[in-house]
């Protein structure tokens, strides 16, 4: 019924026609600017802090197991949106104030270091023991076996998941817009408030960030082919 009024009414379809091209550069400034910046300095920081844990966890000291398994478990145990929420409208009650864009890069690195440190801990431990003796026999120490043998493996075996990772992170960022953050979702809701366009406007950023992941699978694919060639 919506689409038929739409089609039966060249006024109306002239006028979406110029939101859309209208909103187009407020959309894709959101992307530039925000939304991928975003993505990647979350990334970024979330992949140190998941080595991190990951070596933690599989160390021999208790009181680093213990901390890095209530880490990943508070992380993964609670939503993402209520963490946003805590970070940017929580700790304002106790005297830490975080402006919007640090509060959402805090967040989303918590959350990507507690999922992906659960995958660089197993990539870490399906590399063969063998070669952490083989390395103890040459000479090498533990970290020198970690740096030179252990990690330059494991990280082929975690480059697939972690690239889910990567781009489920650009999905996951509109949360952002919760917390203020300008970012692609939350210009197409100032842009649709102004016009009321809700279903053009939600649409047309659905395609960008469907664009932006379809490009990122193909980047994905390659470098795994590259690597399963490389491993070949």
């Amino acid at each position: 019924m919506y689409l038929t009024n739409i089609l039966a009414d060249p006024e109306k379809i002239q006028r979406l026609l110029d939101i859309a091209l209208t909103s187009l550069w407020p959309l894709l400034e959101g992307a530039l600017y925000y939304t991928l910046p975003l993505t990647f300095i979350s990334f970024f920081f979330g992949i140190i802090l998941a080595v991190l844990t990951a070596l933690a966890r599989i160390s021999t000291s208790k009181p680093l197991q213990i901390i890095g398994r209530i880490y990943v478990s508070v992380i993964r145990g609670t939503p993402l949106l209520v963490q946003l929420f805590i970070l940017f409208f929580g700790l304002p009650t106790v005297g830490i104030v975080i402006d919007p864009f640090p509060a959402a890069v805090f967040g989303f690195s918590l959350n990507v270091g507690a999922y992906a440190s659960e995958v660089i801990r197993a990539a870490i431990q399906s590399i063969p023991k063998g070669q952490w003796e083989a390395a103890h026999t040459i000479g090498m120490n533990y970290t020198q076996t970690l740096r030179r043998i252990i990690l330059p493996q494991a990280t082929r075996v975690s480059i697939p998941p972690l690239s889910n990772t990567f781009i489920s992170l650009v999905k996951d960022t509109s949360l952002a817009s919760l917390i203020l953050v300008t970012e692609m979702f939350r210009k197409a809701q100032e842009i649709a408030s102004a016009n009321y366009e809700f279903l053009l406007l939600y649409t047309e950023a659905a395609i960008i960030y469907w664009l932006i992941c379809f490009i990122l699978s193909l980047i994905q694919d390659r470098i795994e082919h590259r690597l399963g060639r490389y491993v070949a």
